[in-house]
């Protein structure tokens, strides 16, 4: 997890990867010190808690990398009647660490995918239902959009739980 803000200056790969790395380290950080019982507790009318976004931005990590760019034999993301809502669920036999190192685990292997193509304008192995074929590009910008919205939620969730603010 890069501690670091993205370098300034670099080119426009490194710079969406450098982005992308700084929120998924603001993600990773939103969890210090949560108990179980914290970072499961539902925060919201439709019952979001800090470790189902995280878990759910495990799966969209797999699914627009491992599944989708790449078009690893992987099995899709888990999906009830067209709804990812399933994805935020924390499993009872789930952990803080065990949905942590999923999430780690994911990025890790996505930052490896990204790194093997030459090109932003690589195409995706597999079409998405909505978008069709995608570019590196595109997922890249998306997935910082992705996890930026959702670190903006775990920001507010951190403040109700135990007023902690900021990046950490």
């Amino acid at each position: 997890m890069p501690e670091s803000d993205p370098v300034v200056q670099a080119n426009e790969k490194d710079s969406l990867a450098g982005f992308l790395d700084f929120y998924r380290g603001v993600i990773e950080r939103k969890l210090d010190g949560l108990s179980l019982t914290d970072a499961t507790r539902p925060l919201t009318p439709t019952g979001l808690s800090c470790l189902g976004i995280v878990r759910h931005l495990g799966w969209v990590e797999y699914y627009w990398f491992r599944h989708c760019f790449a078009g690893e034999d992987v099995v899709p993301p888990p999906r009830e009647e067209g709804d990812n809502a399933v994805q935020f669920r924390v499993g009872s036999d789930e952990t803080v660490d065990s949905v942590l190192d999923f999430y780690k685990s994911e990025s890790s292997h996505s930052r490896v995918v990204a790194a093997a193509s030459d090109s932003l304008d690589a195409l995706s192995a597999r079409d998405n239902p909505s978008f069709g074929r995608v570019s590196l590009r595109w997922v890249l910008i998306h997935m910082v959009e992705e996890t930026a919205r959702h670190a903006g939620h775990l920001d507010v969730m951190r403040e109700m739980i135990d007023g902690r603010t900021g990046y950490f």
